[in-house]
């Protein structure tokens, strides 16, 4: 797939031949990012990369935004413009020229954290002393912060339950207040992860689970 390329049905020029050659591109960096939109935030897998654009692979169809954000696992983020989808494959452009090495290299200021999405969920947590309503506030593949109105011990096993999550056994991390970091007996696949974000966000995303 040729990154550099604009669609001729978006009305603009196609990069020259010169152009395309003097980007350097990285293929076959295959690495989970958070694509941003007006519809939310979604799970993607970066494919290829070069200054001037970038390919990105999704779990599902793609937000119909022209305009989006691509986020790091480490902070970094980038403006990216849509310039071709092809099933849940699609190239971008970048509005402002990057340092691909920044991107490639993904360095880190703080210690590495999983790739979380800022989605709210409506949960029930029980335990053996007790049930309270809860709201996720963060979701990961391990596990999630959440907001919840009863109390629960440090290391204690509680039993999380939703209309948009399954069912999942976790236990508590941490604890501040009424916040809790919780972590996931059995963690999300990257695809499972990225399917349920959607189907949170923007069902009408999510059509064919098996593609």
């Amino acid at each position: 797939m040729d990154l550099l390329s604009i669609d001729s049905t978006t009305g603009q020029e196609a990069s020259t031949d010169a152009d395309q050659r003097a980007a350097k591109r990285y293929t076959s960096l295959i690495r989970a990012a958070k694509l941003v939109s007006a519809h939310g935030e979604f799970v993607c897998v970066i494919r290829d990369v070069s200054s001037l654009g970038i390919s990105l692979r999704m779990f599902h169809d793609l937000p119909t935004d022209e305009i989006m954000g691509l986020e790091l696992q480490n902070g970094d983020s980038f403006e990216l413009r849509k310039v071709r989808v092809n099933g849940r494959e699609a190239s971008f452009t970048f509005e402002d020229e990057v340092e691909v090495d920044r991107l490639i290299r993904e360095t880190w200021n703080y210690p590495k954290r999983q790739l979380r999405l800022n989605l709210t969920i409506p949960l029930s947590v029980t335990s053996l002393t007790g049930r309270g309503e809860a709201i996720t506030s963060n979701l990961s593949q391990q596990g999630a912060s959440i907001e919840c109105d009863a109390r629960f011990a440090l290391d204690q096993t509680v039993r999380l339950e939703g209309k948009q999550m399954p069912e999942l056994r976790a236990k508590i991390r941490w604890r501040k207040e009424n916040c809790y970091g919780v972590v996931f007996d059995n963690t999300f696949t990257l695809r499972e992860f990225g399917v349920l974000a959607a189907k949170v966000q923007c069902p009408a995303l999510v059509r064919d689970e098996g593609a």
